[in-house]
């Protein structure tokens, strides 16, 4: 990662926003934000970052016009307005060959045969998503104009969605903002670009399940597939102070070691896992990293950190398991869908989390989003200093845990 010096926007530097992945569990997301901007209405993040579901979220945020609250507002309704038939088609037939060809093209991998037959491009189709993205904001010839516009106006500095090429296995971080500095690693690599519903789209495409899509000459899909710091574009675009909102409960030890299934794990437990390990557990292994060199570069002097400095980090998680909450409206889901993952096992495990990626449901996504708002009300203490601009020039000496590592929200 790199903790280059950044000139900032005031003696506290620039406030970066980081929205991972989790599908449906994104509208967590919005309440928080919504929870934050009606106690902090001055709020706003030049550095907008944003992956997999993450990714919608950050898109309209970083391109709408007015405050912090009406367009977590807006988002919010957004979410509470979706239902499946709004991200993907439920067509029963549809569904069932997708499957069988699902099945038939594992077994051949299994088998070691040749790959021959249908091309697979996702268990569904996303125009729907597609549509509903269009009207969620200002486009032309798909470009989301209101990011160029927010960057022109000051409001902005940075925006990036983050990708995964599936040719080439790089993880790829598509920025619009001013004087930017490239990366170019083998593994991960920034284009400047006018970002488009298309970016979107990609970092939003959940593996196996949505189509890949194509942005220029390759295919892309979900950014959170191989990617290890999610933090790092917002450091590289020289943020001080950093919130990142995840979707991911934490749970107590009790917590942990309770089993969550008898008998032999259904494959939606072992997809559950697969899921959490790409989409959530990131986040918290990049905030470790950060949180450990924070004390660590605090010790050098200035001269001596070499462009290096500490960020302040703080983490919003759900207080409630949003796994084991899917499981209680998983009844409300189209017949359809429903089949379909109950025929994963869904009903065998007492927290399917991969049903909760899934759960496109209005009134699971209002929990959500409810449950978003009062646990960013709960911890706003903990968080104002952070996100508020009249604190005295202080690095992070006024507001940090005993280590010098900020403090946790709670912490990771």
């Amino acid at each position: 990662m790199g903790y280059n010096e950044a000139s900032g926007t005031g003696g506290r530097g620039d406030l970066a926003i980081v929205l991972t992945g989790g599908g449906a569990r994104a509208a967590y997301q919005a309440g928080v934000l919504r929870g934050l901007a009606r106690h902090l209405p001055e709020t706003r993040f030049p550095v907008v970052v944003g992956v997999s579901a993450g990714a919608i979220n950050a898109a309209f945020i970083g391109s709408h016009p007015g405050t912090l609250f009406e367009a977590a507002d807006e988002l919010c309704h957004l979410w509470a307005g979706l239902h499946v038939e709004n991200i993907f088609h439920l067509d029963t037939p549809l569904l069932t060959r997708s499957l069988l060809t699902w099945i038939r093209w594992a077994t051949r991998l299994g088998s070691g045969g040749p790959l021959i037959g249908p091309e697979i491009r996702g268990l569904v189709e996303t125009e729907p998503l597609r549509d509903t993205l269009r009207g969620a904001w200002a486009d032309v010839d798909g470009e989301i104009i209101g990011i160029e516009r927010n960057l022109e106006r000051g409001r902005l500095k940075a925006m990036a969605l983050i990708t995964l090429n599936y040719s080439t296995g790089q993880t790829v971080t598509w920025v619009q903002g001013r004087h930017i500095q490239p990366w170019d690693e083998p593994r991960r690599r920034s284009v400047q670009s006018r970002l488009t519903l298309e970016h979107v789209m990609a970092s939003s495409a959940l593996p196996f399940v949505f189509p890949a899509i194509r942005l220029g000459h390759s295919y892309y899909g979900d950014g959170g597939v191989r990617l290890s710091a999610p933090l790092s574009p917002a450091i590289r675009f020289g943020a001080t102070r950093v919130l990142a909102i995840s979707a991911r409960h934490e749970a107590t030890l009790e917590e942990a070691d309770r089993p969550q299934i008898v008998g032999y794990p259904p494959p939606a437990q072992i997809l559950s896992h697969l899921f959490d390990a790409i989409f959530l557990d990131v986040l918290d292994e990049d905030v470790r990293r950060l949180k450990s060199l924070n004390p660590l570069i605090e010790k050098l002097p200035p001269e001596d950190r070499n462009g290096l400095r500490p960020v302040d980090i703080r983490v919003l998680r759900p207080s409630e398991d949003l796994g084991k909450l899917s499981a209680a409206y998983e009844p409300q889901l189209p017949e359809a869908f429903r089949l379909l993952t109950r025929s994963l096992g869904t009903r065998q495990t007492t927290t399917p989390d991969v049903l909760s990626y899934l759960m496109f449901q209005p009134d699971y996504l209002e929990h959500l989003i409810r449950m978003g708002e009062a646990d960013a009300e709960a911890r706003l203490p903990a968080l104002r200093d952070l996100l508020e601009e009249d604190h005295p020039e202080e690095g992070l000496q006024g507001h940090q845990g005993p280590q010098g590592q900020g403090i946790p929200v709670p912490g990771p």
